[in-house]
């Protein structure tokens, strides 16, 4: 596979426009349970245009934006420039460059499938303050809960270039016991949903890396496809992401 860190390099665009954010729950969620509050220090790690990062700095913490892809760390600068306490960082989940013991929680956003599970826990319990936790969250579309979702799906497996290969639900509870343990994690669920539009709906699509770009081989065919889903599953111009937002919240010792 081509260097993860580098996939979403000319998705930048349509990223910061129609990717979905996370329910505030997530943050009743931290404060009830991992013992997070305003005060806070945190650490995003692969925290791409910065769509998690803004909840945090909104609450009023002190942000490490962790973030390997040049243009998606640029993105996130650009657009979180008012708040003065982000600190973006040019580094991985494997090496974030953030110091011994600096952080009450490192959180990852559709980020941890792209880690390397054992070198980022090193680094994580490294960077992390005792009784320091870890928040890793994914919104997972849902894919048959309508006939828009269920086609959406067929539809991603006949254009998609590596969409099986790279789906961070190849993520079990199994890897994820592993990755905590001796520690332990719990599983917490928010539904959340976003509305698209014609023009939504093909930013949507071209915000994923495991389909064709602009003048890539399909490209063209594929955009005809889905207009023609778009038709047949529309509702008053509009169809439905459902998502279920997951965090898996734990610490690595009990």
């Amino acid at each position: 596979m081509s260097d993860p860190t580098a996939r979403f390099s000319d998705r930048v665009d349509n990223y910061v426009k129609y990717r979905p954010g996370y329910p505030l729950a997530v943050l009743d969620l931290l404060k009830k349970e991992a013992g997070w509050n305003e005060q806070s220090v945190v650490a995003d790690v692969g925290s791409g245009t910065g769509i998690l990062t803004e909840m945090y700095l909104q609450a009023g913490n002190e942000v490490f934006a962790v973030e390997p892809n040049l243009e998606m760390r640029t993105a996130a600068e650009r657009l979180l420039a008012g708040y003065p306490r982000l600190h973006s960082v040019a580094g991985t989940a494997e090496q974030t460059g953030l110091a011994d013991h600096s952080v009450d929680l490192v959180s990852a956003g559709q980020a941890f499938h792209w880690f390397d599970p054992v070198r980022a826990k090193v680094e994580l319990q490294r960077i992390l303050r005792p009784e320091g936790a870890v928040a890793l969250i994914w919104n997972k579309r849902l894919t048959t809960t309508s006939p828009f979702l269920i086609a959406y799906e067929a539809f991603l497996l006949q254009h998609g270039t590596d969409y099986k290969h790279v789906d961070h639900t190849r993520i079990s509870e199994v890897m994820l016991a592993e990755f905590f343990r001796p520690g332990s994690f719990t599983y917490h669920s928010f539904f959340n949903r976003q509305v698209f539009d014609r023009e939504g709906l093909r930013g949507r699509l071209l915000s994923s890396s495991y389909v064709p770009a602009a003048g890539q081989s399909g490209y063209g065919p594929m955009l005809e496809d889905l207009d023609a889903l778009f038709e047949t599953h529309q509702d008053d111009g509009h169809v439905f992401f459902d998502y279920d937002s997951n965090v898996y919240l734990g610490r690595f010792e009990g």
